[in-house]
């Protein structure tokens, strides 16, 4: 279809009016530039894969090189000696010679078709080149489809948003983003485009929200009573903060109005999410409703069982704790208790999705790090009553604002941005390899103290041999700095079964090993609040959000906690932006920001949740402020005709049913 191509845009431009003078090259390398002048000569040279065509450029002010290492025989046939070109292309050096290496080409016959103007330039790859179709050849393409169809773009999207929002109309956008007359039409172009592609995605999911708040319809939770109080009045450990305080407030104001909660709750590791969880599942007691809290793995959820049971201690709730390892005598139990109604809060693992599992009235659930679970999962969950459960859904990855308008704008979304009184500040240093005796004194006071220490070594699943090889070498040489019987080391990695992972895990949890020495393996919010120092090896091999979700893993006690950053002095400019990062902030969301800017949407969210994003122009890292104006414009339209099914709004409503294509609908589970 032409509009695959229409939509095909160009991803910079060149400015093909200034031309340059070859005696100016040697200051303009590793830049585009372009010249005008003659070919003098040609001459090959090398043999098979070594072969390069050399080809002598002059002007009136002296000359160049020009060299292709590809095409050479037809580069002999074509080049025309003595005749006029334009060339363009980067300035690099050899030794002593200047030269452009494979740079464009152009007979003065066809440089007047680009001269003064912006040369719009296209991704292209190998075998779309290989049929004419370089960035030159989409260019005449599109400059072809423009023509023929220039007059017939139509609008769609309202002539008030344009005017509101100061956007160019949809057919000059195309016309100057494809064949553009300046830099300032250029931008807005872009600009336009990238409202209007922003503001049908968050059409979508405002309706998709909307739709599922007023086609479900929730249980209504009006009552705050004896549970709720007696525990936030005699059982909370330490006060809430503000943060915690106002999301309860929101979570109270959705499951007392009656409709559907869906709720993303997000907050950075140690910020007291689980505790919001807690008085959630409170108000649904108070209200004559069981809850379930599901985890992702069986030492999570001893966790949290753990946790919440020593906070309910004596109030006189039944809970219970369901995993792959409960006895099948327990489990019959469990099954009794949940049908009689009897078991008041169950705590699990997947166990909790099997068949037999059924509640007498299941009234909130909440799932924790919720994007371990495929959405198949967690609908069979939703499916657990004859109404739906509320649904609230936790995670401590802290996710950019504009990936959360996005990925999760059919969620309403609450975020805990602070931490609990009387946490310290995790101190992060980043220390080169040379510094290894210097860190081992470190860890022997700190283990001195009382105190336990991670030591953490990449997983790459490419080198998963040489990994494995750099954990156990770094093992040994731990163990001999830190010999038996005045220390214990705990080792986990995934070559381990499960039970002997748990077993080992277990070991340093219940401080029977001082250092823990492992792979990325070690789980997301594992408590172990004595844990004061993480120590990441190769940390340069380490993304953003899993070095902050590594060093998440101590700053749990009320002791002074350290995140070691370990790295050789061979660092990209990436890594070091990372480590740099790391070094000057805790604030998760920053960090989330910054991963979004340096990595992009896509690397982010990884291919199985990208498929909302199929951006064509539209970068969230960068387009925060035109996301926000077209989620403003898209909620003022739906206020005022949420079915859209005014005049003015037609074409609003035909592109919006062009875009929606089919698939499964999971809103209603998040």
């Amino acid at each position: 279809m032409y509009n695959d191509l229409l939509n095909f845009f160009p991803f910079r431009y060149v400015d093909r009016s200034i031309v340059h003078k070859t005696k100016d090259a040697a200051g303009l390398t590793d830049i585009n530039v372009q010249f005008k002048g003659k070919i003098t000569g040609f001459q090959k040279f090398g043999e098979r894969r070594k072969e390069r065509l050399v080809a002598k450029f002059i002007d009136e002010t002296g000359s160049i090189e020009l060299v292709w290492f590809k095409g050479i025989k037809w580069l002999e046939k074509s080049l025309q000696i003595g005749q006029e070109y334009t060339v363009f292309g980067k300035i690099s050096s050899f030794g002593s010679k200047i030269n452009i290496v494979h740079p464009d080409l152009e007979l003065k016959e066809d440089a007047k078709v680009i001269a003064a103007k912006l040369q719009p330039v296209y991704h292209s790859t190998e075998l779309l080149t290989q049929r004419g179709l370089n960035s030159k050849g989409i260019e005449k393409l599109t400059k072809t489809l423009i023509l023929q169809i220039g007059n017939k773009i139509s609008e769609v999207i309202t002539n008030e948003i344009e005017s509101e929002y100061h956007l160019i109309d949809r057919e000059q956008a195309y016309k100057e983003i494809h064949y553009p007359t300046s830099i300032a039409l250029v931008k807005k172009a872009q600009h336009r485009l990238k409202f209007e592609e922003l503001f049908f995605l968050q059409l979508r999911l405002i309706r998709q929200k909307v739709h599922v708040q007023n086609s479900t319809q929730g249980y209504i939770f009006d009552k705050i009573g004896t549970y709720f109080n007696t525990f936030f009045n005699h059982h909370l450990p330490f006060e809430l903060t503000g943060a915690q305080k106002r999301v309860v407030k929101e979570i109270r104001r959705d499951l007392g109005r009656g409709l559907h909660m869906n709720r993303l709750l997000q907050g950075d590791v140690g910020s007291g999410k689980t505790l919001v969880a807690l008085l959630s599942i409170l108000i649904a007691l108070d209200n004559g409703f069981q809850a379930c809290l599901m985890a992702p793995t069986e030492i999570l959820a001893n966790q949290h069982y753990e946790g919440i049971s020593k906070f309910l201690e004596g109030m006189g709730i039944e809970i219970a704790l369901l995993t792959g390892s409960v006895k099948t005598a327990r489990r019959r139990e469990v099954h009794e208790g949940l049908e009689n109604g009897k078991l008041s809060i169950l705590i699990g693992t997947h166990a909790l999705l099997e068949d037999k599992v059924k509640f007498k009235n299941l009234g909130l659930a909440v799932i924790d790090e919720q994007h371990r679970f495929g959405v198949a999962q967690r609908a069979k969950l939703y499916r657990k009553n004859v109404n739906p459960p509320h649904i609230l859904v936790m995670t401590a990855t802290p996710i950019p604002r504009t990936l959360a308008m996005t990925f999760y704008g059919d969620l309403d979304v609450s975020v805990i941005d602070e931490l609990p009184p009387g946490r310290k500040s995790i101190k992060t240093v980043h220390y080169f390899d040379s510094k290894r005796l210097f860190l081992f004194q470190f860890l022997e006071d700190e283990i001195k103290k009382g105190r336990q220490v991670y030591i953490v070594y990449p997983l790459i699943e490419e080198s998963e041999k040489f990994d494995y090889k750099d954990l156990m070498d770094g093992y040994e040489s731990i163990k001999r700095r830190f010999p038996l019987p005045d220390y214990n080391i705990s080792i986990v990695h995934g070559r381990m079964k499960p039970a002997d992972k748990d077993f080992e895990m277990q070991q340093f949890a219940k401080g029977k090993t001082q250092i823990m020495v492992a792979t990325t393996v070690i789980e997301v919010g594992v408590n172990v609040p004595n844990a004061s120092v993480m120590v990441i090896e190769s940390s340069e091999k380490f993304g953003l959000s899993a070095l902050h979700q590594l060093r998440g893993r101590v700053g749990r006690g009320a002791e002074q906690s350290y995140c070691v950053l370990m790295s050789s002095y061979k660092l990209s400019e990436n890594s070091k932006k990372r480590i740099e990062t790391m070094v000057r902030t805790t604030d998760g969301f920053e960090i989330a920001e910054v991963d979004l800017k340096m990595r992009g949407p896509g690397d982010i969210m990884g291919t199985q949740q990208s498929g909302i994003l199929d951006l064509k122009i539209a970068d969230l890292a960068k387009d925060g402020q035109i996301l926000q104006q077209a989620k403003d414009a898209a909620k003022g339209v739906l206020d005022a005709d949420p079915n859209l099914v005014h005049k003015h709004n037609y074409y609003i409503r035909q592109e919006l049913i062009s875009k929606n294509k089919a698939r499964p609908n999971w809103s209603k589970i998040s």
